[in-house]
């Protein structure tokens, strides 16, 4: 296991703080807030840690608040129901005394089942790519220099962009992207693990798509986006070990809001899981705000 992929699997090794209350620590990705991927993950990881004996298969969330990037995170586990196929828990999430997140997660215990999914679409191998981090590094001194190096440090989940999209000279595009994502290095065969490392790689690239055919980006001035909600279905077992195929598209942009809808496939074309989020897009040279009166 890699040093950054370590410190996110120890930054998902929530403490016990009394019955269904657990402590998480934050991390800074240099978004100025706390990324959105990490409560998705510590969120499953504090409801998991509920449930014995069953598997999450879907988790749905909003987020209330933005996250600082500095101070620990309480996580409170309300125990919805508790049946014999299915089980509910509720998840809040608290900094500083303010809430800034809730998601509900259910949880299934296995069964068969009648089984279909849609096809995996084709795209050029992750090997005939490069990393979206090379690529920041190779033109590192566009990047602001604030951010530049959070943008520019090493990550524990590499993404490779079938085609990368050229911040320096953004173009309207489909509302469509692809990318491969891998865990950098080994990790164990627990499906708990694997499946928060999962939610917290699905909030990447997702919000992008629905400004793709505006040809804006979140680094523009006067533009602020943020994640609102998030859902994920978990349809098979995980493995980030190994390459898996994001394929997302936006079917719908409108009013400051952008829709966005993703599938997760495992490199043999199964289909692992399914994604959707809106988000906040705001252009504000674009559409400004009109004075009253």
């Amino acid at each position: 296991m890699s040093e950054v992929l370590d410190q996110l699997v120890s930054l998902l090794s929530l403490e016990k703080v009394d019955t269904d209350k657990y402590l998480g620590q934050s991390q800074d990705l240099g978004f100025g807030q706390l990324f959105g991927g990490q409560l998705l993950a510590q969120s499953l990881m504090a409801a998991s840690l509920t449930a014995e004996g069953f598997s999450s298969h879907s988790l749905h969330a909003y987020f209330l608040q933005p996250g600082g990037t500095t101070d620990p995170i309480t996580f409170h586990v309300d125990r919805i129901r508790d049946g014999k196929s299915f089980v509910t828990r509720r998840v809040i999430a608290i900094q500083n005394d303010i809430e800034i997140f809730t998601a509900n997660v259910s949880f299934h215990a296995d069964e068969d089942g009648h089984e279909h999914q849609s096809e995996m679409p084709t795209v050029a191998p992750p090997e005939d790519l490069v990393s979206e981090l090379k690529i920041r590094r190779k033109f590192a001194q566009f990047i602001p220099e604030k951010v530049r190096d959070k943008f520019t440090q090493d990550t524990p989940i590499e993404i490779r962009s079938v085609k990368p999209y050229n911040y320096l000279k953004p173009e309207k595009l489909e509302p469509l992207k692809d990318i491969w994502i891998k865990a950098v290095g080994t990790l164990p065969d627990e499906q708990i693990l694997q499946r928060c490392l999962l939610a917290y790689s699905s909030d990447f690239s997702l919000l992008g798509t629905s400004m793709n055919p505006h040809a804006f980006h979140g680094m523009m001035p006067g533009v602020q986006i943020a994640s609102l909600d998030h859902a994920i279905w978990f349809h098979h077992d995980i493995d980030m070990a190994d390459w898996l195929l994001y394929s997302m598209d936006s079917p719908s942009a409108s009013h400051g809001l952008g829709f966005n809808r993703g599938s997760i496939f495992s490199r043999d074309g199964k289909l692992l899981a399914s994604v959707a989020q809106e988000a906040l897009i705001r252009n504000k040279h674009a559409f400004p705000k009109k004075s009253k009166g």
